[in-house]
């Protein structure tokens, strides 16, 4: 089983993208650490100089691997393989968040249309190399629902997601989040940006839109009756 990576490792890990080919890899490193191989997953160690040189590259991680990783007080997922850690998110994200979960689960619970996940649920997308996201909020349409509940990462992809913004979001990581969902035939991507009191929609179809404070989150075909004013939950 593989080790868990220890709160001190966690201090340092950085979120800068290096381009490798025609992938994003995120390199998880601050200065002086450097990615070595650890009971076969790639994780972030104190690096010794005069060895980074002749390192081997890292092994990718697997689904299975991503659920015995531990990191306090991090937001991590995997993609492709390889592991991304971020910082928490803050009290306005958890608020915006929060209510929109209310929201949602309130209409999802009095028609019995399926199941709301809440913050940071993974769900694997892809496999070889794995694909773990885990957004704010995500609806799965009762038909869709997996029978047993999998105590691991579900392997499907929601019928809507919601990923609600933080200041430090770098809009490439976002859309880069967006085309994974639609990807794996994710219906409707709602992206809550808080500060500028607005919301992007992203169909599977391809179509696009942007709500203002004024408008509505209309949860169309993928949930069927739901509506709720951008302004309530901002």
């Amino acid at each position: 089983m593989p080790a868990p990576l220890a709160g001190g490792m966690a201090a340092a890990v950085s979120k800068k993208v290096v381009a490798r080919g025609t992938h994003q890899i995120y390199d998880a490193t601050a200065v002086d650490r450097a990615l070595t191989r650890s009971s076969s997953i790639r994780v972030a160690m104190p690096a010794e100089r005069a060895y980074v040189p002749n390192m081997s590259r890292p092994a990718l991680m697997t689904a299975d691997d991503l659920l015995h990783v531990r990191i306090p007080e991090k937001r991590i997922e995997l993609v492709k393989g390889v592991l991304v850690v971020r910082e928490p998110a803050g009290g306005r994200h958890g608020r915006v968040t929060t209510e929109l979960t209310r929201h949602l689960a309130n209409h999802v619970d009095a028609h019995q249309l399926g199941a709301v996940y809440a913050a940071e649920t993974g769900f694997t997308l892809a496999h070889h190399p794995d694909t773990v996201r885990a957004p704010d909020i995500a609806f799965v349409r009762r038909e869709r629902l997996p029978d047993p509940e999998p105590t691991g990462f579900p392997d499907l992809a929601p019928d809507l997601v919601v990923e609600v913004l933080s200041p430090g979001d770098r809009p490439g990581e976002v859309l880069a989040k967006v085309a994974d969902w639609l990807s794996a035939e994710t219906r409707l991507v709602w992206v809550v940006d808080p500060e500028r009191r607005l919301a992007r929609v992203y169909r599977h179809d391809g179509s696009e839109a942007m709500v203002t404070a004024e408008g509505v989150l209309d949860g169309e075909d993928v949930l069927p009756g739901f509506s709720c004013s951008l302004a309530s939950i901002l």
